[in-house]
């Protein structure tokens, strides 16, 4: 029997299954989703929508072989019939909001009803939302001095990657990914050196090497200059904007490479203030040294706090997730994506 087949059993069993419950019963709706990280996010968008007529499971595609990933939730729903109202697909975005339907798997993610998406690139990039990563800092070094801007390095190093990131959508929009992939972008978009007292230096080194890749790119490609415009113009209309441009990167390599390196580096400043502190108080040795133990025996793991932030749920993408929802839920027909 083949994977398909089953699924669709799946999905008549389940729809079955919940017409034949009491009318007092809550029905079951599955949401299939990538990976085990991706559980908690998407319970956090579809805890809302719960109530005394439904319930949400969330899980990943199969338990049976343990595949995951985006391809295996979309294999099951969006391989012949789509899927019915008990069973939806939920994934990371990628590029493909961005790309807008023009590769086969854009086409499919933007047109289903039955399958959700992020709008920013993956869930990692709504754990780095600029404005919550201060309190991400608090919670990591239970120090609540605000030594570094967050919202204003990021918008500035948003900026400073805009121009090439028109460049790596405009490519996969029109089949030249390959000569500049998701992976050469990131090489020409790393820090570098970061430094918590002076990352202007940082920023001015993103920009030099975008400027250098922008030539490069505007000589291997000549004549794009109306398409590049176009694709500004298109991505801005999504939502994209210069000083948001780190929703929609790559989001492990903002995550592991950009964010948590930052992140370290300023809880690790908040640290040794706060044990500096404890060190220059007028407390006895004793009484010293069970202050510092207390302390850093609360201390938390940088990345363990940063994908337990939730603070994304203000954001203007969070709420375009929960819109979608809200629409299936509400049967106002094909989503408008």
């Amino acid at each position: 029997m083949s994977s398909r087949l089953k699924d669709n059993i799946t999905s008549q069993y389940i729809e079955a299954a919940n017409s034949l419950n009491s009318k007092q019963a809550r029905r079951r709706i599955v949401a299939y989703v990538e990976s085990y990280d991706d559980i908690y996010f998407w319970r956090t968008v579809l805890s809302e929508f719960e109530n005394d007529k439904r319930y949400f499971e969330v899980m990943l595609p199969s338990k049976i072989n343990l595949t995951r990933g985006k391809k295996s939730v979309l294999m099951n729903f969006l391989e012949g019939e789509p899927l019915g109202r008990d069973m939806i697909a939920c994934v990371d975005a990628d590029y493909d909001y961005l790309v807008q339907g023009r590769t086969s798997q854009s086409k499919r993610v933007l047109s289903s009803p039955y399958v959700f998406h992020t709008y920013v690139y993956a869930i990692e990039n709504f754990q780095c939302y600029a404005p919550s990563l201060h309190n991400v800092c608090v919670s990591v070094s239970l120090n609540d001095h605000r030594i570094f801007d967050f919202r204003a390095f990021i918008a500035e190093f948003s900026e400073a990657i805009f121009p090439l990131f028109v460049w790596s959508i405009m490519c996969h929009r029109n089949g030249n990914h390959a000569k500049f992939s998701i992976s050469n972008f990131n090489r020409v978009i790393v820090l570098g050196g970061f430094c918590v007292k002076d990352p202007a230096k940082s920023l001015a080194n993103v920009r030099h090497k975008v400027g250098v890749k922008i030539r490069e790119l505007q000589r291997q490609f000549p004549n794009r200059k109306s398409e590049y415009l176009q694709t500004k113009e298109d991505i801005k209309r999504l939502g994209v904007t210069p000083q948001t441009t780190y929703l929609y990167i790559q989001g492990h390599y903002l995550f592991d490479t950009i964010i948590v390196p930052i992140i370290s580096k300023v809880c690790s400043l908040l640290r040794q203030e706060r044990q500096q502190e404890i060190n220059l108080s007028q407390a006895h040795r004793a009484q010293k040294r069970n202050e510092m133990a207390c302390y850093e025996n609360s201390l938390q793991d940088v990345k363990g706090m940063l994908k337990k932030n939730n603070g994304y749920m203000s954001s203007e993408q969070f709420r375009m997730v929960q819109a979608d929802v809200r629409r299936y839920l509400d049967g106002e027909g094909e989503l408008p994506k």
